[in-house]
């Protein structure tokens, strides 16, 4: 047989699939894989519904259903003021996953060197490396996973294509200020550099954190491409909804590579997402109290059982320590937090370029009960001390 291609050594399976596999094998609550338990909108799943019966069902336009184009121009205003043409910025894409990588493959050829910081979300460095690109990583530090400005600047200096920014940032719920922002806004335009976005959990910020768009900025629109997806929002991971925003060049040369990789978005889908676009401000003030109060509820609960953690300004994930236990492999100890406390978590050494080994990611999206019920189960977690 001939041998399959050298790229598929580039990478492992995913950690975060691996541990969901782990929890539905061992009967384990799953705050491993970051997808919400609860259904979508009322209005939405309604609007679905008249769909599969009515249609559309065939093809649609590949960059996506006029309508909800449109509509996401209207959302994206309402939240930034800026105005999208819905005929030349927007692409739909199968999810925010294809978002990124149509991103990376529209401006970066091979050779060419990419900043991610670290941690990050493990498709982005996949990502780099099927394009053919060499990643250059820059550390987030400290209890706010901040940068270092001569780190970062040492990163821009050898002339990258493209800087990845996830904010907020899935693992560690990082929201990048304004002024962090600046900073990396300067120097993508001292060092002409691409600016690729991941808003994916845009509308999930904890206050008094304020979320700053990046192509808000002065003079980054032409350069920043917004990726984002519909997942988070609405609670809808499965229906795989995904957007790009970028100026008419780089939309142009993403929609082409969208339309030879998946030709389009599915059709029924794409309607039932309108109605969700069109919600008031209020939908989205409502979600932001639903994951505040389910964030707080597990900081409180972890404090009491006695499980340090960092504090998460958006999105809905932390980092958990768990270095006190004993053990060199996170791994390890995820897969017998699992199957003995019957809590599955992600080791977090899948997050980050350096040799981290004493954290784990846990999402927190799931129903209060199944809160509780995971919080409880965690208080037996000192059996696994070696």
């Amino acid at each position: 047989m001939p041998k399959i291609s050298k790229k598929i050594a580039l990478f492992t399976d995913s950690v975060i699939a691996r541990m969901s596999r782990v929890a539905n094998e061992c009967g384990a609550i799953n705050l491993a894989e970051g997808f919400p338990d609860f259904p979508p909108p009322l209005a939405m799943r309604q609007r679905l519904s008249e769909a599969a019966l009515d249609g559309p069902h065939q093809y649609g336009l590949e960059d996506g259903a006029a309508n909800l184009r449109q509509a996401m121009a209207d959302c994206r205003q309402m939240f930034t003021g800026q105005t999208i043409d819905p005929e030349r910025e927007i692409v739909v894409t199968c999810g925010g996953t294809e978002a990124l990588m149509t991103a990376m493959m529209a401006v970066v050829d091979p050779g060419d060197k990419v900043i991610l910081f670290s941690p990050f979300y493990e498709a982005y460095a996949t990502d780099a490396l099927l394009c053919g690109a060499e990643p250059i990583y820059v550390s987030l530090r400290g209890d706010d996973y901040t940068f270092d400005g001569d780190e970062l600047e040492a990163a821009f200096k050898q002339h990258p294509k493209a800087i990845f920014l996830c904010n907020p940032s899935n693992p560690c719920g990082k929201v990048f200020s304004r002024e962090e922002l600046l900073t990396i806004a300067a120097m993508s335009e001292k060092y002409d550099t691409f600016v690729v976005v991941d808003e994916v959990y845009e509308h999930i910020v904890y206050a008094p954190t304020v979320y700053t768009y990046f192509s808000t900025l002065p003079g980054m629109y032409e350069r920043t491409i917004s990726c984002g997806s519909l997942s988070k929002t609405y609670s809808i991971t499965g229906w795989r909804l995904g957007y790009v925003f970028a100026a008419p060049a780089v939309a142009e040369a993403i929609k082409q590579l969208h339309v030879y990789l998946t030709i389009s978005a599915p059709r029924p889908l794409q309607e039932a997402a309108v109605v969700g676009l069109k919600f008031d401000r209020s939908y989205y003030e409502g979600l932001q109290a639903m994951y505040t109060k389910k964030r707080d509820f597990v900081m409180k609960r972890l404090d009491e059982i006695g499980i340090s953690h960092n504090v998460p300004q958006g999105a809905f994930y932390m980092l958990v320590d768990i270095g006190g236990y004993g053990y060199d492999d996170d791994e390890a100890f995820c897969r017998d937090l699992a199957a003995k406390v019957g809590v599955a978590l992600v080791p977090a050494s899948s997050f980050f370029v350096e040799p981290v080994r004493h954290l784990a990611r846990l999402q927190f999206a799931v129903r209060d009960e199944t809160l509780a019920a995971a919080m409880e189960r965690l208080e037996k977690i000192s059996i696994l001390q070696k």
